[in-house]
């Protein structure tokens, strides 16, 4: 069975801080919590990392339109 590398954290935290105008220590709580959920119940870990960031962008993203 093949793994899917693990994506770079810092680069993954910096991406989705620069997208959603969010300080980076505010992404990385939340992404590290994230992969941390995901971790409890994942049986296949490849995709954790992605799932984690895209769940983290999108809380970001709604909570910065209902402020507008």
């Amino acid at each position: 069975m093949s793994h899917q590398p693990e994506p770079n954290v810092d680069e993954v935290v910096k991406n989705i801080a620069e997208e959603t105008d969010t300080p980076t220590e505010t992404v990385l709580k939340m992404y590290a919590d994230t992969l941390a959920d995901y971790r409890i119940d994942a049986r296949v870990f490849d995709y954790v990392p992605l799932f984690a960031a895209k769940k983290v962008r999108d809380q970001l993203r709604n909570s910065s339109n209902r402020k507008h």
